[in-house]
């Protein structure tokens, strides 16, 4: 440099063509995000898939309950105009088809051989597929039969047996077949000539029911021990029987 003179001269920087360059490695995106992303979506096609097929089932029962409503649409008619007993589906029932039935009241009269109650058929009383003769139903139609009886003993002497029975009678046994039961004794521990008038009765209710298998040609009937203490009245006394199988 000149002592009078110009500014300092720049600094040269040599730069080296030949150099070489580290290459750094890519980035890279942890793994575990991109197992939660694919874990992700499957849960959410698991979830797409699950809505489609309820709506899919609540469709079908939706059709199902429809056509149950519609078939079920005439009886509810039905019920409302009700038809005559013995009409179904628009025609008359033969008297084959109608379900056996039997009511018998007490009678006037009810004294019988060996102890057999004599009913009556008159007034509320009803047969129907099943005959009455001299205190004995006999079944007309094979099936299980609800059988039922109803007795009112006046028991008021010293000492007196009430013995009810519901019998039954086949063509498979000689003898008659017992099929119910009550059996009640009674004794007085007073005098009866120091009773006063309103104790003169002392009144005894059996009542029997149960179901049995009966074949065309069976009869059932009600025995009675001391049938001569029984308490008159048609709604006091009372025998029936009727089909519930099949």
């Amino acid at each position: 440099m000149s002592e009078g003179g110009a500014g300092a001269c720049p600094q040269v920087f040599v730069v080296d063509s030949q150099a070489s360059y580290i290459k750094m490695p890519p980035e890279r995106k942890p793994r575990w995000g991109s197992q939660l992303q694919k874990f992700l979506l499957l849960l959410v096609g698991l979830a797409m898939l699950g809505i489609i097929v309820e709506g899919f089932l609540i469709y079908k029962l939706y059709q199902r309950t429809e056509a149950s409503s519609s078939n079920h649409e005439p009886d509810l008619k039905n019920r409302t105009n009700p038809k005559p007993e013995s009409l179904v589906g628009g025609r008359k029932m033969s008297r084959d088809e109608r379900r056996p039935f039997a009511h018998l009241l007490g009678s006037n009269n009810p004294m019988g051989t060996n102890d057999v109650v004599q009913w009556t058929k008159e007034g509320d009383a009803v047969t129907q597929n099943m005959t009455y003769k001299e205190g004995r139903l006999t079944v007309e139609k094979e099936g299980y039969y609800y059988i039922y009886s109803k007795v009112i003993m006046n028991a008021a002497e010293e000492c007196s047996l009430s013995q009810h029975k519901v019998m039954k009678e086949t063509k498979a046994y000689d003898k008659p077949i017992e099929l119910m039961q009550s059996k009640s004794i009674h004794c007085s521990t007073s005098k009866p000539h120091l009773k006063p008038p309103e104790a003169s009765e002392d009144l005894w209710n059996s009542y029997l029911a149960g179901i049995f298998q009966l074949q065309v040609g069976d009869e059932i009937y009600v025995t009675l021990k001391n049938i001569m203490k029984i308490h008159g009245g048609s709604t006091l006394n009372f025998m029936g029987a009727f089909m519930v199988y099949p």
